[in-house]
């Protein structure tokens, strides 16, 4: 064999194992069993070829080709490449489903086979509305009401209510201009005011850390307290309250028995009616003596001397007032009062 014709047979396979090698990338591959079946759908957006075709949960194959078909309005026709074990008939159906990441699967759903499909035939098709159909169907609606809505106001805006809304506006611009100028005039005093702020702030501090320490001397105050013998003290206080009851209690007893002297004392009334008729005999006497200093006081110079008549009054303890007439003969050598 010349070489020429090796060379040739070496490209050849060369050519026929990039060919095989290339359709495995794909997803395809040439040399197995497998059958292949037909799908038609009206959009196939995110499915791609390789893509798995799932029964039950399981890959039993893959998306093979996908050509449109211009004649049938556009549709798309899928092939599938399932595993030779996998047995369809008239009543499988082919569902294509996307999920949230965009891409898509084509799902088996095997049914009651009146028909088993042995390779080549066309399999029901049927396409799961994905969250961006949903969304697109509900946000349509919306966005046809947010328009309308739209459409009604710049309708409600009329030109004077443009003009008046402009002339807010600039209203609006004037007074932020005035607010900036006031704040520029004023910054002086803005900038004294975060001063005194800051001070008052440090000040607060300091505050704070003397408001702590007093805190930390209440409370060693407080175990001071606690651990003083204050139950001693209350016992001993206790008791001599209790001991200047029973005393207090025995005064109250002394001076209610009359049978006692200080009960007598106080309830008897001849030592007030005594003391009484005492103190009228004594003040009888001085006004008597102030009337007349003669009848008691006389002083003889050489003794002796007459008898002489004496007015004595006595008030008795029942208020009885008694003047009686006395002689008195002084003795001899003694001064007689006159």
């Amino acid at each position: 064999m010349s070489k020429e014709i090796k060379v040739a047979l070496l490209g050849i396979v060369a050519l026929a194992a990039l060919y095989v090698g290339f359709n495995f990338l794909k997803g395809s591959n040439l040399l197995s069993s497998d059958r292949t079946y037909y799908a038609k759908y009206d959009n196939v957006d995110g499915l791609t070829i390789g893509n798995p075709v799932i029964l039950n949960g399981i890959k039993v194959g893959q998306v093979k080709q996908m050509e449109l078909l211009p004649e049938e309005r556009n549709r798309v026709k899928v092939a599938l490449e399932l595993q030779k074990g996998v047995t369809v008939g008239d009543s499988t159906v082919a569902s294509l489903s996307g999920s949230l990441l965009g891409s898509k699967t084509i799902t088996l759903f095997l049914g009651k086979n009146s028909k088993t499909y042995e390779g080549g035939e066309e399999l029901k098709s049927y396409t799961v509305a994905s969250i961006t159909d949903a969304f697109q169907a509900r946000a349509l609606p919306v966005l046809g009401t947010v328009d309308s809505t739209l459409i009604k106001v710049n309708s409600f805006l009329s030109k004077d209510a443009r003009v008046s809304l402009q002339a807010t506006l600039l209203n609006a611009q004037g007074s932020t201009e005035a607010l900036k100028n006031l704040l520029i005039m004023n910054q002086r005093n803005i900038n004294e005011i975060t001063t005194n702020m800051a001070k008052l702030t440090k000040e607060l501090n300091v505050t704070s850390k003397k408001f702590d320490r007093i805190a930390g001397n209440f409370a060693v105050l407080s175990d001071s307290l606690k651990n003083a013998p204050v139950g001693p003290a209350m016992r001993k206080l206790n008791a001599t309250m209790t001991e200047a009851q029973s005393a207090m209690t025995g005064v109250n007893k002394a001076l209610t028995d009359q049978k006692g002297s200080l009960g007598k004392l106080i309830n008897d009334t001849t030592l007030y009616n005594n003391l009484n008729a005492t103190a009228a005999s004594s003040n009888a006497l001085i006004k008597d003596l102030q009337a007349n200093p003669k009848n008691y006081v006389h002083f003889s110079v050489f003794g002796g001397g007459k008898a002489k008549s004496k007015t004595e009054t006595t008030k008795k303890p029942d208020g009885e007032v008694k003047v009686e007439q006395k002689t008195v003969t002084p003795a001899p050598g003694v001064p007689t009062p006159q």
